[in-house]
């Protein structure tokens, strides 16, 4: 399998962010992202998906959209819609049939910031999804660091302090979307998590400082979705494209928050009887699976069956445990950074199956 690393929920001047679709690109290059999807809110920008290259570096940029009924107060129900190809915000007053028409159109649907809180300080409405009776989607954000940023503005010295110390902001996904990820999978549902950095580049004045809110660049160094493919992309649209899109779909990918470390190089597999997987793939328990972990350093390690844990590594690489048990099986793994423990890792899952 080939890693790459891509960077998704990413807003221009098609909507309310404030960097072209150029600038991104140069900064997904410069921060040595593979990837980036754009994901205006309720307009799908035609011709603009390239392939930018700079020195030896190149990114891929696709184009897909932030869908929402504006008609409701609050704007709740973000979906992140990609590989589409067609504009589909005429359907976001009904949630389902959004979905349907995604999945008929080709196109991925991911629940973007599934807990998203309010911030009371700043008028900051509860923009979390609410319409959980829907079904067919094909994931959810898992963690949104543009939520995590607003949970954190309890005050307005809070505000400056986190504006002004972008890592100073992840800790991790919110126990809650965690929790409902969980929830969704002991439902026999095959729900891959995404992470996304909802980037806008916001122009923001705070009494006498004016500048940037966290540019592109910080962003697509912090926290991103690596995804595996089963060849490598050669910066051919044609090529490249389906296989990204094929992969977010499968589920063989990571959630990996790159800034204190990079994540590249994790892998998640496990070797059955007559099987080996890796994220997203379904193994039989018959006679016992090793669950095979491998970190890019030594590491807080935790595997959880159906929401639980089972083992933790205080201190390890390549952590491996072998089972018989039916499943659902993921990976966090923490790390300690800037004097706290925060998330670093969150794997999809493999199924074991009986």
């Amino acid at each position: 399998m080939h890693e790459y690393t891509v960077n998704l929920h990413i807003h221009t001047p098609y909507s309310d962010g404030h960097g072209s679709h150029r600038e991104i690109a140069r900064a997904a290059l410069h921060a040595g992202v593979d990837v980036v999807i754009v994901t205006d809110h309720n307009v799908w920008v035609n011709g603009l998906e390239d392939v930018y290259e700079e020195d030896d570096r190149r990114v891929l940029l696709l184009v897909g959209e932030e869908v929402h009924d504006r008609s409701r107060d609050p704007q709740k129900n973000h979906l992140l819609i990609f590989g589409a190809e067609r504009e589909l915000s005429h359907l976001a007053h009904d949630p389902q049939l959004l979905i349907n028409g995604a999945r008929e159109a080709g196109g991925l649907t991911f629940i973007a910031h599934p807990v998203d809180p309010p911030s009371d300080t700043f008028g900051e409405p509860d923009l979390s999804w609410v319409d959980w009776d829907v079904h067919g989607f094909t994931g959810i954000e898992l963690w949104n660091g543009l939520s995590e940023f607003k949970s954190r503005l309890t005050s307005k010295a809070a505000a400056m302090y986190y504006a002004l110390n972008f890592p100073a902001v992840a800790h991790g996904p919110f126990e809650a979307t965690l929790q409902k990820w969980d929830d969704l999978l002991a439902q026999g549902r095959h729900v891959t998590a995404v992470g996304g950095s909802d980037a806008h580049a916001l122009i923001e004045q705070m009494g006498p400082i004016k500048r940037v809110l966290f540019p592109y660049r910080a962003h697509f160094q912090a926290i991103n979705t690596h995804i595996q493919t089963p060849e490598p992309l050669n910066g051919e649209m044609a090529h490249d494209k389906p296989l990204v899109l094929e992969a977010l779909s499968a589920g063989r990918a990571f959630v990996g928050y790159d800034l204190p470390a990079p994540t590249r190089g994790f892998n998640f597999r496990a070797q059955g009887l007559n099987a080996s997987v890796s994220m997203g793939g379904e193994v039989s328990a018959k006679n016992g699976v090793t669950l095979q972990i491998r970190l890019p350093q030594r590491a807080e390690c935790r595997l959880l069956r159906d929401g639980d844990v089972v083992k933790t590594w205080e201190d390890h690489e390549t952590p491996a445990y072998i089972t018989s048990e039916p499943g659902v099986y993921r990976v966090e793994v923490y790390i300690h950074f800037r004097g706290k423990r925060r998330g670093w890792i969150f794997s999809n899952p493999i199924w074991v199956t009986k």
